[in-house]
Parts: structure tokens; C-alpha cells; sequence
């Protein structure tokens, strides 16, 4: 698709602390870039947050600055959330809610509102050019029907979730299926192995099992851990790497990983310094849990697919919304909340090199269908080009 405008003006509006340590902000900020691109004119509008990272959002996700951003006022008491529970967050984003209808109504040209959003959803009550991308099923839901039902469309990250609001009415021809993506070149590194080793301290003589992300129950960090607990008597051997995580999650995880001497948590790390971790890497863990219905069915993992761009071998859970992207010809997936079988599979990628080589490569040209480019031109396809014509 050309990088000339194509007519559609769009207003990305999202309720984020930009830039965030948290995997939202790098879905929200690569859209934007591939948009753009995709020759979509467009302006992403976030709230003015406090921000302890201190860095320009297009240099700390290493984004093109092709598109512009713009910070909207609000009543911030979000960093006093330990004394004020949900009341912080409840006040900054009706603030922001107003500011954005105060922004949209002074709009002089003819636009699309496009978030992820749920508490925006109204804003269709007297806009109906909106898209609501949604990334979980909105709880109470009754209170966003009449609205959700009034959008332009809906994007979604699984067919599961899709299913799920055509239950509750949503046309099914107004919902497109988009998984999240990758930047390919970013992840598709030159660095060999040894070389992303030396880049970060790390010893090249170990077997290194790594994840990347945040360290919820749901995302079955705890369930690594555990499994590393079977690689003990060959700790010389094998080192389990845990990257990211909030600042209080890390501390707590630190403290149930103590007694394991295999096991190493480094916490955040910069974005760009995550291919380097991964291309690293002996095997790469994407240990869901099957408990929660987020993870069983809506989910769509962003890290996934960075760890299909780097060419390593993948162990997954067993999960439906796994395996919309994942299957036996691209990783081993292992039944989910389960310890030991999760460490087996490890022990079955590491052993096996035959096995390695073949479902690194398939899970490698898989990832080439899953970039931020052609997602953006996806949604361009299914929402906007028929008005053009």
C-alpha cells in the first residue's frame, strides 16, 4: 500500500500512560506507525499522566515520528492508588472522558475515533464513526451494550472472542479478527547467538530457557518457575531467565525464586534490548494458564509472536487461543498449569535438535502473516475501503 493519504483521517484516542513498561503501549504505539504507513492520516490522543519514564515515546519504542501525538488534560491520582484503591483511576478517566468529547466536538474535519477503550464507547452515541478494538470481553457488559451495538465495527484478537460478542448481538459482519503482530525486522536480528550472549553477560555455556513479559498469575510465570524446580540437579547446566515485569511483581517473584539457583529474574528491560534476549536463547516459554478465560480463549500474546520472529523453538500451553496461531508443526505446546509436563517439553526441545531446527524455521516464515504492517492494512481493507469507492 502507497504512504499517500487514502482519504481516512482517523483519531487514535486511548486512555495509556505513553510510554509504558506494560505491552499495551507498544501494540498501541506500532499500530499508529503502520496506519500511518498504510496512508491513513491520524493522530493518536492520550491522556497528560504522570510518567516516571521519562523518554520520547517514538525513541523508547523506536517508532518512525510520522504520526503526531496529543495530550489531553486530566485529574491524575493514579500514583496514589495504594491510598485511594480504584477512586484514582475512576476520577482520571472521566477527566480524560470529558477532555477527549471537548477535543472531538471542536473536530472540524470528517474523522474515524479508533480505541481500545471500553469506557469511550459512548462516544458513538453521537459519533458513530468508532472502532473499538477489544482485547478481553468488557465485564458488565449491559453497560456498554446499547453503544458497542452503534460502532462503526470491532476489531478483535481471536475468534473466541469474536463468537462471544456475537452472542451478545454484535453483527458479525461488523467484527474483524486481527492477532496482535510483530516487527519483523526488529526481531529478525543478524546477531548470532553467542554474540547476543556477550551483548548481555550471559554464559555461553548454558542451556538458557527464557520468557519475556509480565509476570500475572495468568500468564503462568509461576508455572515456569516450577518447572524449573526438575532442572535442579543440573544447575550447571541450565539457566531459567525470567525478563519484565512490574517493579512490585519482580520483587515478589525474586522472593519465590530464592531457593533456585537456575533460575535468574532481571526485570524490565528496555524494548529494544529484548530481540538480543531472545536471539540468545535455547528455547522460549509462552506458559499460559488455563484457569482464566482470558487466557483460555482471548488472549494473543504480542511476545508470541517476537518469539516466532526470532527463530527460536517455542514451548506454549495447550490453549484454544494458543493455537489459533500455534500448532504441532511450529512448537510443543504442553498441557497448561502443569509443571512437569511443561518442564518435559522443555527437556524434549532441548534433546531433541532435529525437532528444534524444524519448528523454529516453520514458526519463523508463520511470523511473516503476523506484521503490524499488514494488520494495519487489514483493518484499511475490511473498514475503509469500501467507503471510498
Amino acid at each position: 500500500m502507497p504512504l499517500v493519504s487514502n482519504g481516512v483521517n482517523l483519531l487514535y484516542i486511548t486512555n495509556a500512560r505513553i510510554p509504558t513498561e506494560k505491552a499495551h503501549g507498544i501494540q498501541i504505539m506500532k499500530m499508529c506507525e503502520a496506519f500511518t504507513k498504510a496512508g491513513i492520516e491520524q493522530e493518536l490522543i492520550i491522556p497528560g499522566r504522570f510518567n516516571w519514564i521519562k523518554e520520547d515515546p517514538f525513541d523508547y519504542y523506536g517508532i518512525a515520528r510520522n504520526f503526531k501525538i496529543k495530550k489531553l488534560p486530566c485529574f491524575d491520582l493514579i500514583p496514589f492508588h495504594k491510598h485511594l484503591g480504584h477512586f484514582g483511576l475512576w476520577l482520571e478517566s472521566l477527566t480524560f472522558f470529558f477532555s477527549a468529547v471537548f477535543y472531538l466536538f471542536f473536530k472540524k474535519r470528517d474523522f474515524v475515533i479508533y480505541t481500545r477503550d471500553k469506557f469511550l464507547s459512548p462516544i458513538s452515541f453521537f459519533k458513530k464513526n468508532l472502532i473499538f478494538e477489544a482485547h478481553s470481553f468488557p465485564g458488565n457488559y449491559f453497560l456498554y451494550s446499547l453503544f458497542l451495538k452503534r460502532l462503526k465495527g470491532v476489531v478483535v484478537i481471536t475468534e473466541k472472542l469474536k463468537e462471544r460478542f456475537m452472542e451478545h448481538g454484535i453483527a458479525g459482519n461488523k467484527i474483524l479478527v486481527a492477532p496482535d503482530g510483530v516487527d519483523f525486522g526488529m526481531f529478525d536480528i543478524g546477531e548470532s547467538q553467542a554474540a547476543c550472549r556477550e551483548k548481555l553477560g550471559l554464559p555461553q555455556d548454558k542451556k538458557i530457557v527464557l520468557y519475556t513479559g509480565h509476570l500475572y498469575e495468568w500468564k503462568g510465570a509461576n508455572t515456569l518457575l516450577e518447572a524449573a524446580r526438575n532442572f535442579q540437579f543440573s544447575i550447571s547446566n541450565f539457566q531459567f531467565i525470567f525478563v519484565g515485569g512490574t517493579k512490585e511483581d519482580i520483587e515478589s517473584f525474586k522472593d519465590k525464586a530464592r531457593d533456585l539457583k537456575n533460575v535468574l529474574v532481571v526485570g524490565h528491560r528496555h524494548y529494544s534490548e529484548i530481540p538480543y534476549w531472545l536471539k540468545a536463547a535455547d528455547v522460549l516459554v509462552l506458559p499460559n494458564s488455563g484457569k482464566i478465560e482470558i487466557s483460555r480463549h482471548w488472549t494473543s500474546p504480542m511476545k508470541l509472536f517476537e518469539y516466532m520472529a526470532s527463530k527460536r523453538p517455542i514451548v506454549a500451553s495447550d490453549l484454544p487461543s494458543i493455537r489459533e496461531i500455534l500448532n504441532e508443526q511450529n512448537s510443543v505446546l504442553a498441557k497448561p498449569d502443569n509443571p512437569e509436563q511443561l518442564a518435559q517439553a522443555i527437556k524434549e526441545v532441548l534433546q531433541n535438535h532435529e525437532l528444534s531446527d524444524r519448528i523454529s524455521a516453520k514458526s519463523f516464515e508463520d511470523a511473516k502473516e503476523f506484521t503490524w504492517q499488514k494488520r494495519a492494512e487489514k483493518i484499511y481493507e475490511y473498514f475503509f475501503k469500501e467507503d471510498k469507492k
